[in-house]
């Protein structure tokens, strides 16, 4: 069992979930644009990892129904996808969010042990608006926030983790990044020569990237921290 000189976290389904229904909040999207639903919640995060590197939410939300309406055999006019990014961004409350079980509890953990960063799948104004409502916005040693403009691209890239790394003055050997992704936390962790610490959520049952760790849940994220 490893000690570490900082730990790093994913935010979203790491360290919080959306208190809104996913499943709702897609049906609603559909409507307010007249399409009827044509993919389910469990075709949009498949397809995250296909998507190229987007600039914005917006962009990202487009190419997504785009890329999800191509795997279901659904031709949609030119129109609707960015229609549909328009109107999920709009039906999407960035501040309906709470911790994951354990969550709040392997933060406080990690804060006592020592330095604590942040690496996000998401631009700096909407991940912003999900710390503050949890309260955490100040609470990271350094906060990375995807931003392609910056050079900064979503994980699996090395950047953030760099980036992170470089602004707590840790060797990656010495760092362990804790996420709910085996394609942009496990995989980007082990390449930038980090440990890694998985939580399992059952969306992806075969692992392409090996983890130094897997938890069922953060209740769990003790059991790698404990020896420090």
């Amino acid at each position: 069992m490893a000690a570490y000189d900082a730990i790093c976290f994913d935010l979203d389904s790491t360290l919080c979930e959306s208190t809104q229904d996913p499943s709702a909040l897609l049906e609603s999207t559909c409507d307010r644009v007249g399409v009827d639903p044509f993919c389910t919640t469990d075709d949009l995060r498949d397809a995250v990892p296909a998507l190229p590197t987007a600039e914005t939410d917006r962009e990202f939300y487009e190419l997504l129904f785009a890329e999800v309406a191509s795997r279901v055999d659904r031709e949609l006019p030119a129109d609707v996808p960015p229609a549909l990014a328009d109107a999920y961004l709009e039906a999407s409350d960035p501040t309906a969010v709470r911790f994951r079980p354990g969550a709040k509890a392997a933060f406080e953990l990690a804060r006592d042990r020592g330095p604590v960063g942040l690496i996000t799948n998401g631009g700096r104004p909407t991940q912003t608006r999900k710390l503050e409502a949890l309260g955490i916005a100040d609470a990271f040693d350094v906060a990375v926030f995807t931003d392609p403009a910056a050079g900064i691209h979503p994980k699996p890239d090395t950047v953030p983790f760099e980036r992170a790394l470089s602004a707590l003055e840790v060797d990656p050997a010495d760092a362990v990044h804790v996420g709910d992704s085996i394609h942009a936390d496990v995989a980007g962790a082990n390449a930038m020569g980090m440990d890694s610490a998985w939580i399992n959520l059952g969306h992806e049952p075969h692992l392409t990237h090996e983890p130094t760790y897997e938890l069922s849940s953060l209740e769990e994220f003790e059991s790698i921290v404990s020896p420090w």
